[in-house]
């Protein structure tokens, strides 16, 4: 039991006022030894010179992971590259080579520019719908030598009226573009459905001088998501299979069978590629996160898969204990309660989307709160770090963390062996 005075105060994240008695269980020290693993590449990191927030990835983890992924396809079933979630083109070739495919998937004009100047004989499906003016764009900024690479774009439209669009300036243009349809197969983020609306969109695919139909896509994420209790997963797997189904039966009316067979049937991502064991509806995946794994991806279906991918970060100021402006008083009651806010931790940087590694038990304060400037963490009294010692946080995601602290730091075996460069920010 813990006895307060009447002066309001907070402790352990509950405001406690007027002299009230509040029973507190007392929360366990998370803090411990350093990892083995970070501990390695920290001295990697200081014998690169390298001194401020860095994003490195584990080449050799990352090799399992591609390794891992390409083991698990069926046959016949091809490999497509999510360009966003490896905003790299280092990290895209190197993939590229290691899986053996050229397939990839883009999702904004910046990298489909970049990828067309610099992998002119890549496949790109594009991810989400353009607007139309960003297509323009696209040809616009190709250099003539570089045409090649347009003819491997698969544009892909979500509805009739963006169909039309994209028409009109395949004939302004003078040039062919080939054309993906978006399904909508049970994530309702737009796409089509089964019916004479999609029907009408593929016959007027088939009726055009300067449309080709090069497939279908049918994303399916939320399925990752779904609990396995009583089927409901299995159930909304087949759902969205029979959505897909229908949409192909479709195409193969319009189309005929060996085009549809031929065409490109994409499906999956990093959450969902594995529930695909034949190549009966889709005869490609796409998957880019799962090569990383940021914490977002800790899911029942990636659990072979392991993290190659940390924010490594300077610790600037390493303090003894936690105080906060303003509410000084409540500072030692807290630590009583809570071993694990004995130290605080200032970092270099912070506000990503990222959560604390190494050294083990450190967390956000949420009193305090973030801050992109330094960071604060706390850990327990077994927190063994110093100043200018590094910090490691697993990001939550990829595609927008990777791009915010300059060239890729790449970890091999005891040493940072090489730098890849990011593409620029953008949507």
């Amino acid at each position: 039991m813990v006895k307060l005075s009447r002066r309001k105060m907070l402790v352990g994240g509950a405001v406690i006022a007027g002299g009230m008695t509040l029973a507190l269980g007392r929360t366990s020290d998370k803090s411990g030894p350093r990892s083995t693993y970070f501990l390695a590449m920290q001295k990697a990191l200081r014998e690169a010179n390298i001194a401020q927030p860095t994003l490195v990835i584990d080449r050799t983890r990352l090799n399992a992971n591609i390794d891992q992924l390409m083991s698990d396809l069926p046959d016949g079933m091809g490999y497509r590259i999510v360009a966003k979630s490896l905003p790299s083109l280092g990290l895209i070739s190197h993939v590229r080579e290691r899986a053996s495919t050229d397939r990839l998937m883009t999702f904004n004009l910046p990298m489909l520019i970049a990828l067309s100047k610099a992998m002119p004989d890549a496949n790109q499906l594009i991810g989400k719908p353009m607007p139309a003016q960003a297509v323009k764009n696209y040809f616009a900024a190709l250099p003539q030598d570089k045409a090649e690479a347009a003819s491997k774009v698969q544009w892909l439209v979500d509805t009739p009226e963006r169909l039309d669009q994209y028409a009109a300036i395949a004939e302004a243009q003078g040039t062919d573009m080939a054309i993906n349809i978006e399904l909508d197969v049970g994530l309702h983020r737009g796409g089509m459905e089964p019916g004479e609306a999609l029907t009408g969109m593929m016959e007027k695919v088939r009726q055009s001088n300067r449309l080709n139909f090069s497939g279908l896509m049918g994303y399916e994420p939320h399925l990752s998501k779904i609990p396995t209790t009583l089927g409901w997963r299995d159930r909304a797997k087949n759902g969205a299979w029979e959505i897909y189904e229908s949409a192909l039966a479709a195409a193969k009316q319009v189309f005929g069978e060996a085009e549809v067979k031929a065409a490109t049937r994409n499906a999956a991502g990093s959450p969902t590629y594995r529930l695909y064991k034949d190549t009966d509806i889709a005869n490609e995946i796409s998957a880019g996160s799962a090569l990383v794994k940021p914490t977002d991806f800790d899911t029942d279906l990636l659990e072979a898969f392991v993290p190659a991918a940390f924010i490594a970060t300077p610790a600037l100021k390493v303090l003894d204990e936690t105080r906060l402006p303003v509410m000084e008083f409540a500072d030692g009651v807290k630590r009583a309660l809570n071993p694990n806010l004995d130290k605080t931790i200032f970092v270099y940087g912070g506000k990503w989307m990222a959560h604390p590694e190494d050294p083990p038990g450190l967390r956000y304060n949420s009193t305090f709160g973030h801050s992109s400037n330094q960071e604060m963490l706390n850990g327990g009294p077994g927190t063994d770090i110093r100043p200018d010692d590094f910090v490691f946080l697993r990001p939550t995601q990829s595609e927008a963390v990777f791009l915010q602290f300059g060239d890729i730091a790449i970890y091999d075996n005891g040493a940072i062996v090489d730098s890849w460069s990011v593409f620029p920010a953008s949507a």
